[in-house]
């Protein structure tokens, strides 16, 4: 049998990007995940474990950056780069400039933050599930590029730029595959319609 030789080091990033619970059968959280992958028209509860993983990294980020003193150059330069992004992705407005407030982020706050929400807050979509089947579709695009993730966490200074992309046939672009084969029917059938007519 052929053996598949790689060329070189593999560099790919291999960590997991989400973490099973430890307790499966816990009852109140199955209820938890249930009603946030219905709120959020989310796919499966990977998702919210994916979630959960960035926010348990954003947290323990924040206690140990809290347990060093203020004049600390490390707490100083993580601490900053951490609200910058906190506040660059909208999780917490410049009031809430400190590293106590991230320690109070839940889950919403994140999941809020998804393409796939703000498509439907924005009215774009008749449901939060519609607003994934359009991003799935290559309907919506952010800044001017078509984004197909509906995970993907929009910035505060791109979540104006949401909007339907020129191509799609929802703003007026090329119709679908499955309008072109019902019109191509239609005037198909109106020509045999009309010849049948003039025979009678």
């Amino acid at each position: 049998p052929r053996r598949s030789v790689t060329m070189g080091k593999n560099y790919r990033a291999s960590s997991k990007t989400s973490q099973t619970p430890r307790r499966p059968f816990e009852k109140d959280r199955l209820d938890r995940e249930l009603k946030l992958c219905g709120e959020y028209g989310l796919r499966c509860k990977r998702e919210v474990w994916r979630v959960l993983v960035n926010l348990r990294a954003m947290r323990k980020r924040a206690r140990l950056l809290l347990t060093l003193p203020d004049d600390n150059l490390r707490k100083q330069l993580e601490g900053a780069s951490l609200m910058r992004y906190c506040m660059r992705l909208g999780l917490l407005d410049e009031s809430k400039n400190k590293l106590d407030y991230v320690l109070a982020m839940r889950v919403n706050d994140l999941l809020d933050r998804r393409l796939q929400s703000l498509v439907f807050k924005l009215g774009l979509a008749k449901s939060i599930h519609h607003a994934r089947c359009l991003i799935r579709q290559r309907h919506i695009r952010v800044c001017g590029q078509i984004v197909t993730s509906p995970s993907f966490m929009v910035r505060i200074e791109s979540e104006k730029r949401i909007e339907l992309s020129p191509t799609s046939p929802l703003a007026g672009g090329k119709p679908g595959r499955v309008r072109r084969k019902k019109q191509a029917a239609a005037m198909k059938g109106g020509g045999d319609g009309g010849d049948d007519e003039d025979e009678d």
